[in-house]
């Protein structure tokens, strides 16, 4: 019968053999090529230093305002040209939501604008159709309508929503809250508070991250 020869931690050691040492040097290795790398994308990302996407109004156009009732029935259409400055770095946009506000009060449904990518030095354009269907308002909306019925200008703030991540080459970063908040000025007619109301100049839009 033949003899098992079991060799223990300790029967090891006594034949030169350092379990513990073998270890300890593959963990060594395992971080410091980790360490490595993260110092290599944070050197990528300090050089590149990617700046914010610049969002614009094009065109803003509102059908069947009515403001004056308790609550609200219009439809919104909006365009949105959003640019990449970065030559060296890509964006992809996540879950981003459109809703318009009165006031600071939300005024519209949010809508969900289909994700996408977009290029170094790359611009594309938006669509959104924003309702406020029955939509209940505050009850001082009428008055505050009314000064700017007078005034001749309904100011509306449209506010962006969502996620982007970087891409540099083929590195990704991970997701980072984007706000957008944009301004859209449009001359009320003082006939009527049911009217169609349009403004086609262009809004350059704050960008926060």
């Amino acid at each position: 019968m033949s003899r098992v020869l079991i060799s223990s931690p300790e029967h090891c050691e006594r034949r030169g053999f350092n379990t513990d040492a073998r270890y300890k040097k593959l963990l060594f290795a395992f971080f410091t090529a980790l360490t490595l790398f993260l110092a290599l994308v944070v050197l990528v990302w300090l050089i590149l230093h990617p700046t914010k996407p610049q969002f614009t109004i094009k065109e803003a156009d509102i059908n069947q305002l009515n403001l004056s009732s308790p609550r609200l029935n219009y439809s919104i259409r909006l365009t949105l040209l959003t640019e990449n400055p970065n030559g060296k770095v890509g964006i992809y946009y996540d879950n981003l939501q459109v809703y318009v506000a009165y006031r600071g009060q939300q005024i519209t449904e949010e809508s969900t604008l289909p994700p996408f990518y977009q290029g170094q030095q790359h611009s594309d354009l938006l669509t959104a159709s924003l309702v406020g269907n029955g939509l209940p308002v505050a009850a001082s909306l009428s008055y505050q309508v009314g000064r700017d019925q007078t005034a001749g200008q309904l100011v509306l703030s449209v506010k962006v929503n969502g996620q982007l991540r970087w891409k540099v080459g083929t590195w990704v970063s991970r997701q980072y809250t984007l706000n957008v908040n944009c301004t859209v000025v449009m001359a009320f007619q003082p006939s009527a508070l049911v009217t169609p109301l349009s403004s086609k100049q262009g809004s350059r839009c704050s960008t926060s991250i």
